[in-house]
């Protein structure tokens, strides 16, 4: 390790740092430190001010910056000279860098991105300047890193009063984040109603890219928040004026993005986002938290109607998270890097001479004709793999009879893919985060559910086992963890998307251990990080180191926020279970949220979707008997896409931690056939132990 020695004889620390990323800088000469007490102490020791750098592990610019200008000695003596430099992993430290984003566009009324290079006074922590990417020499209108360091070093030492100001002035904007908000009718906590719903709804439909699919042009995020919205909005409002237009815009994004560049073609799974409207070039990284959700998102499609090519992308994406990304112990791994050998997208692009080498002449032949080897090259000379047309319409094209066709086609993938494993692969960021895992366990419960595959179940069920034994100690979750040992304390969002998790997964599968877990753990983040003054609930727990600002997340983002998650799963644990605190903490954050939602319904999906299923009311399906003689019953209760319906299938063995609808004991004698309960609100059905009388109920 780099020693990176400085006029106060710091030195690099982050080798002994769990988090990949932070190890990829262990051997910089810069002498880089953790953000803890130690760190920020010797800022104000020395009177330097702190340059903050935040990135992650699969990040192409946060490498870019490195090499240019991290592994350079000569940046890296300046920088130890005038400043003391911190290091943080925005995965491991998400209140970090929601603080830090926030105060970056409040400093250069621009939205931010990593890597994230921010200048923060020592004393306060509050940023006087703020940028992302700085390259080592002058360009992209861009200074060079190494003047602007000087630049910056100088004005803290000559100016630093007018700095202070700045910051406090940052500070003070933060803190009005927080006030209480004003409804409509100028009283605070405004009822939420449908209005916000149809507003957001008009406002995608014309953000909506109906040449191309998706919302807005390039670069083209997938936005699962967004399209699952638009699918409720579709399948929950039957007098929906525009409701064929409504479901074509989802399937045609989905079609886009499964047919496009962003998706894996032969391996599986999709990349970050698409840097051109047709989806054609994708930006190389994979991230858990993208893949988790389309999963979920693909799933709710194929119940609308079947279709081949959402089938395989599912099936695909499913196997390669299972395959790749997960740790012998079952969590899931964070990401893959958008680069190998210091190009981006190296292991995954083609040369047409490379294909033909390794292939016959009818597989390349069908190679060519679906994935565009036939049209100019798409990537610096190289081929990143795109569909321009259906698969139908190809064999049609070539002549062939479709069973040789997907034959030719599945043996040239596999030769493909064979060959592509020979290469270096992307880099692997290994640490396992609690949220992201959770979206990864509602993605797998629902593809499996929809599918009948129960190994994805078990996968989804191994993580949770994983979780519950390695991240949650009774009372309290943590938010990472990596090589056998537990990282940093959990967030909203750990607790939010891991509690989605654990009502999908006992949708798909009942454990008594799964309903006990969920339970306490929405105890736990009631008890830590709800404010009870204005609804909804903190970012971080109550307990949690102080930061110049406690978000409060109510905006989509790459993720669900944390507030619309926690919203919609206390409606559902609510009901299911009968608890009137649990409801009580989602209307609470409903109405707290009002306000965001009303100024900008489209950024609010999440809370739309939570909103709407509190004013419809979600409707529960419980089903008890043997496994083997609810299969019909569990076959009738799924039919079709029901976003507000839940159907639990619960064994006659089960006699613990059962929902409130339910008898807590039951006698041998009873458990003898089948018998089911359709609640919706606060009322449910008599129990119904004909399979007819349970159709003609539904």
């Amino acid at each position: 390790m780099s020693t990176g020695q400085s006029d106060g004889a710091l030195t690099n620390r982050l080798g002994a740092e769990s988090s990949p990323y932070l190890k990829q800088h262990a051997d910089n000469p810069v002498a880089w430190q953790p953000w803890d007490d130690q760190a920020i102490a010797a800022a104000r020791d020395t009177a330097r001010p702190i340059l903050l750098s935040i990135g992650y592990s699969a990040c192409h610019w946060c490498h870019v910056m490195a090499h240019e200008s991290f592994e350079d000695d000569a940046t890296a003596a300046v920088m130890n000279a005038h400043f003391v430099n911190i290091k943080v992993d925005r995965e491991e430290r998400p209140d970090l860098d929601k603080v830090y984003q926030l105060a970056h566009q409040l400093l250069t009324q621009q939205t931010g991105g990593w890597p994230l290079t921010a200048f923060l006074d020592p004393d306060t922590l509050l940023p006087f300047f703020a940028g992302t990417y700085f390259p080592k020499t002058p360009r992209h209108q861009l200074p060079g890193f190494t003047d602007l360091l000087l630049r910056i070093s100088e004005t803290f030492q000559t100016k630093r009063d007018e700095l202070t100001s700045q910051g406090e002035k940052v500070s003070e904007v933060l803190n009005q984040l927080n006030a209480p908000r004003q409804g409509e009718d100028g009283e605070q906590g405004a009822e939420p109603g449908m209005a916000h719903i149809q507003a957001a709804h008009e406002m995608l439909a014309a953000q909506y890219d109906s040449s191309e699919g998706g919302f807005g042009t390039a670069p083209k995020f997938p936005m699962p928040t967004t399209l699952a919205r638009e699918l409720r909005h579709w399948a929950l409002n039957p007098e929906l004026k525009d409701k064929r237009e409504t479901l074509d815009r989802v399937m045609t994004s989905l079609t886009k993005m499964a047919r496009g560049g962003i998706y894996d073609h032969l391996g599986g799974g999709f990349f970050r986002y698409a840097t051109d409207r047709k989806w054609m070039v994708p930006h190389f990284e994979k991230m858990l938290y993208d893949n988790g959700q389309l999963l979920g998102l693909y799933s709710e499609a194929l119940s609308v109607s079947p279709d081949p090519l959402f089938r395989a992308a599912l099936s695909e994406t499913a196997d390669w998270l299972i395959r790749e990304m997960r740790d012998p112990a079952g969590g899931f791994y964070s990401a893959l890097d958008a680069d190998s050998e210091g190009q981006e997208g190296l292991y995954y692009l083609w040369r047409r001479d490379q294909v033909k080498r390794l292939t016959d002449e009818d597989e390349y032949l069908v190679l060519e004709t679906l994935y565009g080897l036939d049209k100019p090259a798409n990537f610096e000379g190289k081929w990143n793999l795109h569909r321009y047309d259906a698969w139908r319409s190809v064999v049609e094209r070539l002549s062939m009879d479709r069973a040789e066709a997907d034959a030719v086609l599945a043996s040239g993938r596999r030769k493909l893919l064979s060959a592509r494993t020979e290469r270096t692969a992307p880099g692997l960021d290994n640490k396992v985060l609690t949220g992201w895992n959770g979206l990864v366990i509602s993605g797998l419960a629902k593809a499996g559910n929809l599918t009948g595959r129960q190994d994805w179940i078990d996968a989804a069920a191994q993580c949770v086992d994983f979780i519950r034994e390695s991240l949650w100690d009774g009372e309290r979750l943590a938010a990472t963890w990596a090589d056998g040992s537990v990282g940093y304390a959990g967030y909203l969002d750990d607790h939010a998307n891991l509690l989605v998790g654990l009502t999908d997964l006992l949708s798909a599968r009942w454990r008594e251990q799964d309903a006990h877990f969920a339970l306490a753990l929405a105890e736990a983040t009631l008890a830590h990080y709800q404010d009870v003054d204005q609804g909804g609930f903190f970012f971080t727990a109550h307990d949690h180191e102080d930061l110049i600002y406690r978000p409060k997340p109510s905006m989509d983002d790459a993720q669900p926020p944390g507030n619309g998650a926690m919203a919609e799963a206390l409606i559902r644990l609510g009901h299911l279970f009968g608890e009137p605190r649990f409801l009580d903490a989602a209307a609470g954050t409903l109405s707290w949220a009002e306000p965001q939602m009303r100024r900008y319904p489209a950024g609010h999906c999440t809370l739309l979707s939570a909103l709407e299923l509190d004013l419809v009311g979600p409707e529960q399906i419980i089903i008890r008997g043997s496994e083997a003689e609810m299969a019909p019953w569990l076959e009738a209760a799924r039919v079709g896409y029901q976003p507000a319906r839940a159907v639990f299938a619960i064994p006659w063995e089960v006699t613990d931690g059962l929902p409130a609808y339910l008898p807590k004991l039951v006698s041998a004698e009873q458990r003898a056939g089948v018998v089911a309960y359709r609640c919706q609100g606060l009322s449910c059905s008599l129990p119904l132990t004909s399979l007819e009388d349970f159709k003609a109920e539904l």
